[in-house]
């Protein structure tokens, strides 16, 4: 993948800009990288006996947050595609929580939703591989938000890295 280096945050919507922070470095697949290899380790590391847990009632079982990992870089990706083959059509949003309570994630094994997880990373990072600076900088709009490919790249890196820090602080 070509360099594609971190966008200004004037260029992040505010909701995101909290993720975007958090990618490391300036370069989408340095981010993207080290984004994935957190996740893995931090999976890896989860006993069996923890895969369904929960912090609190109506809180993510940690399956759950990984299924939402995935589903989430999917949309982010989409928004991606659409947008950088110019695509101008306004994209809605989409409700995470209602995708969490459909996802069947408690009925899977953590090890296939993880698998999923590498399957999913690959192809965002080949996506972007793809992309020409003219791709990258076109503005769509999604969920009522103005985005660019290249941000919406910054903050499939950045969410995933908040979803490794929520499970260290309130999981583990």
């Amino acid at each position: 993948m070509h360099r594609i280096l971190r966008p200004p945050d004037a260029e992040i919507p505010s909701a995101y800009l909290e993720y975007t922070k958090l990618a490391e470095g300036n370069n989408l697949a340095e981010a993207l990288s080290v984004s994935r290899n957190m996740t893995i380790d931090l999976f890896d590391s989860i006993p069996p006996e923890k895969e369904n847990f929960c912090y609190a009632e109506g809180k993510w079982s940690l399956k759950t947050v990984l299924s939402h990992i995935n589903d989430s870089e999917r949309v982010f990706a989409y928004r991606a595609l659409r947008f950088s083959r110019f695509d101008s059509t306004e994209l809605p949003g989409f409700d995470e929580n209602e995708y969490a309570v459909n996802c069947n994630a408690d009925a899977r094994k953590l090890w296939d939703i993880r698998d999923e997880y590498l399957s999913v990373r690959e192809a965002t990072v080949l996506l972007f591989k793809g992309m020409t600076a003219g791709m990258l900088s076109f503005k769509g709009t999604a969920n009522e938000l103005v985005l660019t490919p290249s941000a919406l790249g910054w903050i499939i890196a950045g969410h995933n890295v908040h979803h490794c820090h929520v499970i260290k602080r309130r999981y583990l």
